[in-house]
């Protein structure tokens, strides 16, 4: 596969953790007080992966040119809309859908990235930004005007009963499928004591396509094209001196990432099908700017578990209430209770994001890293537990300095 043995090692370990999912992310069982925090479930699952391959495909521009864009959720915008095209038109066969979602953001991409990488920095952000932004118009207002309705504006574009489909035939179901495997349906639910586990038709072929494209990001970071890359990154400048011209290397990469973009949001149609435009607003940029920068930018597993640790605040975390926080201190005194409720309330349900943002400072602050820093650090740490450290007066490891000529 050409894969060096620590890069083969890695791709085996995320490939056994995303198809063990279902067990790995249930690991309280359904009546207990703690089965809210379980996270397999097909719907979640799903969004792990998916938002998993969006930050892969973000951290290709990001992690290794340094070029910072602040407009990635508009390729996942059109990616989306794209798909459900292919739906109303074709049929709910997800190929054909995520092949066009594909085509288009990469030709999407090459238009915005052509005119933002005239700039560099701060600049180039900002452009990004501004095209988002205006993608993000387009698709709300100017594209939803009755007379050509691209988007159907705020609502959303979805598939209706009366859309020609005319590849649709009657032996197939009427949602995205997978040559006849709907996406929604589980093609097994076990139950084992008082855990239940389910096996989901979408998450595995999400899990599938994110194993092939962190295969083609581990072999694009090893390539000579990932080296020119990180020279970018490195000093742009000096690399104009020696007559290499970076402008190609960076477009390519900002297509590749785009068209990652667009791979990502073909899924979320295929799992779901409906687009609407507030995939395309700046926050869902900053969250993919989090992911990247929370698991560790410029590593391959990083934005990975980046994606998964945001996506798993944003639906457990949110989901914990008054009720629950009564339900866990209810051991406590009355006035305790009440207190400890008052206390947690802020960073819980609807604040989760605060919990988030904190986290997210002291994961910059100390972790410059990202998660992956912090894995090695511990892994680090396990490993020169049981080893002692030289004796500062060991002659063999510290000789003595060679006296100057002049002395």
């Amino acid at each position: 596969m050409g894969l060096n043995k620590k890069d083969m090692t890695l791709l085996i370990v995320v490939a056994i953790l995303t198809l063990f999912a279902p067990f790995i992310l249930n690991p309280f069982p359904v009546d207990s007080a703690m089965a809210q925090f379980n996270a397999g479930y097909p719907d979640l699952m799903q969004r792990f992966v998916i938002f998993g391959i969006l930050a892969i495909g973000f951290n290709i521009l990001f992690g290794l040119t340094g070029y910072l864009s602040f407009g990635h959720a508009a390729f996942l915008g059109v990616g989306s809309y794209a798909a459900v095209w292919m739906f109303k038109l074709l049929s709910y066969n997800v190929v054909p859908a995520i092949l066009l979602s594909v085509i288009m953001a990469g030709l999407f991409s090459v238009l915005i990235g052509y005119v933002s990488l005239r700039r560099s920095g701060i600049y180039f952000s900002i452009l990004t930004l501004a095209f988002a932004q205006m993608s993000f118009a387009l698709a709300y207002s100017v594209l939803s005007n009755p007379k050509f309705n691209l988007t159907n504006g705020e609502t959303g574009l979805q598939v209706y009963a009366g859309d020609p489909q005319i590849l649709h035939s009657e032996n197939m179901p009427d949602v995205p499928h997978l040559f006849g495997w709907a996406m929604r349906d589980n093609f097994l639910e076990l139950k084992m004591g008082g855990w239940e586990f389910t096996f989901n038709n979408g998450y595995y072929l999400c899990a599938a396509i994110m194993l092939v494209v962190f295969y083609l990001s581990i072999r694009l970071f090893r390539s000579p094209f990932g080296l020119m890359l990180r020279a970018v990154k490195s000093n742009q400048q000096r690399l104009n001196y020696t007559g290499l011209n970076p402008k190609p290397y960076t477009l390519a990469a900002f297509i590749i990432s785009g068209m990652y973009a667009g791979l990502a949001g073909g899924l979320l149609a295929s799992m779901d099908p409906l687009a609407g435009a507030e995939r395309m607003q700046w926050t869902a940029s900053g969250e993919i700017v989090l992911m990247t920068i929370l698991g560790g930018a410029g590593t391959l597993i990083g934005p990975v578990l980046g994606a998964g640790f945001i996506k798993y605040f944003e639906n457990i975390f949110s989901k914990i209430n008054d009720n629950v926080l009564h339900q866990w201190f209810a051991f406590m005194p009355d006035g305790m209770e009440d207190f400890l409720v008052f206390i947690v309330h802020p960073f819980v349900g609807k604040g989760w994001h605060l919990t988030l943002g904190i986290l997210f400072m002291l994961v910059v602050t100390f972790l410059p890293g990202g998660l992956v820093e912090g894995g090695q650090r511990i892994g680090n740490f396990i490993r020169n537990r049981g080893k002692k450290p030289a004796d500062p007066k060991d002659p063999e490891h510290h000789p003595k300095e060679t006296p100057h000529v002049a002395e």
